[in-house]
């Protein structure tokens, strides 16, 4: 008689999105999202150039309930069917964490089901593996708007950082520049848009620890020189705005490139042998069309499969973290009604927090 299939309840709600989920794995690892229902706040935040945490606190508030019934109704589940609950437990804003955590646990608890505290960046590095087969060991890279880093992910809750931002994330980057320029919010798609129509030739931008035997990352100092590129304009028309995104764009790819080569020396020092391992690229910012192709390139040079999930996956969403806790849960984890919400949570436990690392940096 085959096993039963394991079926979570995803909740996310570590940022400006609330979402819920429901994800089926089956007993030789496979993985279904059965409902996947995300509720973004970005016109909530926009007049304020970025996330202002009290105002999502409150959205995750009124919405959560709706969302869960939604992803339910959706799904076709009944909830004496769910195998357990998952909540993403940190990092993240805890205002808005705490709505969830603490919902998943009154879920689970109401219901007499397990429940499952997720890492959201687990979320993210799990993926993957609910798309299609994706075996351990594999190199991941996370570059959103609070997190840039290199993890070796050789199993469920098996992570070692190689690299890390020692200062700002790249989404951020992305974000201050369109910032700068006047731009709408979120930046990324601006910046990346206009760049299409530019120069990215006209402005000399540095180009961040390139060369450096490590595959860290830096990108407040190329911030800095947009900074001054911009308050040196008397004029800042929109071909010098497009100029600017499409010289700071090359900059960043070629920063990144440069990084993600040496980080793939690295993963094949510490994994001689891996044959064809994947390199999987997740977070809001892996959906820039430069970034992709760059990716792709270095994968063909390097001998890595490339896996980058589709933008609705890379971005905050609670499938991810419904799969994560799926993953845990055939392996017997469980987490108690005790368990904390945590603003900070590294992935890897193990290396140093890096000086600088971050806006939010102990998620790096």
């Amino acid at each position: 008689m085959a096993a039963a299939p394991t079926l979570i309840l995803g909740l996310e709600t570590s940022c400006d999105e609330t979402a819920a989920a429901v994800v089926r794995r089956d007993a030789d690892g496979t993985g279904t999202i059965l409902s996947n229902v995300v509720l973004s706040q970005v016109k909530d935040h926009a007049p304020y150039g970025g996330v202002v945490p009290e105002v999502a606190a409150r959205a995750h508030i009124r919405h959560i309930s709706v969302l869960v019934g939604t992803a339910l109704a959706e799904s076709g589940v009944e909830t004496n069917a769910l195998s357990a609950v998952a909540a993403t437990a940190g990092p993240g804003l805890v205002g808005g964490l705490l709505v969830g955590h603490t919902f998943g646990k009154g879920f689970a608890l109401a219901r007499d089901l397990p429940f499952l505290a997720i890492n959201h960046l687990e979320g993210h590095a799990l993926t993957p593996r609910l798309l299609g087969p994706c075996p351990f060991p594999y190199l991941l890279l996370l570059i959103s708007g609070g997190h840039t880093q290199f993890q070796l992910v050789r199993g469920v809750g098996d992570y070692q950082r190689l690299g890390t931002t020692i200062d700002d994330a790249l989404g951020e980057a992305f974000d201050k520049t369109a910032k700068l320029l006047g731009l709408g919010y979120p930046g990324g798609p601006q910046v990346e848009a206009l760049a299409r129509l530019g120069n990215g030739q006209r402005f000399d931008l540095p180009r961040p620890l390139k060369g450096r035997p490590d595959c860290n990352f830096s990108f407040s100092g190329l911030k800095t020189a947009v900074r001054e590129i911009v308050q040196a304009q008397t004029v800042l028309d929109d071909d010098t705005r497009a100029d600017i995104c499409a010289s700071f764009e090359r900059a960043v790819v070629e920063t990144v490139a440069d990084r993600t080569r040496r980080a793939m020396a690295l993963f094949r020092e510490a994994c001689p042998d891996s044959e064809t391992p994947a390199f999987v690229v997740a977070g809001g910012v892996a959906a820039n069309a430069q970034l992709r192709t760059m990716f792709a390139e270095a994968c063909a040079t390097h001998g890595f499969r490339l896996a980058v999930p589709p933008f609705d996956l890379c971005t905050d969403n609670a499938a991810m973290i419904a799969w994560a806790g799926a993953e845990r849960f055939v392996l017997g984890i469980r987490d108690g009604l005790d368990n904390a919400a945590r603003a900070r949570w590294p992935l890897d436990s193990v290396s140093a927090p890096l000086f600088g690392h971050g806006r939010l940096g102990a998620k790096a």
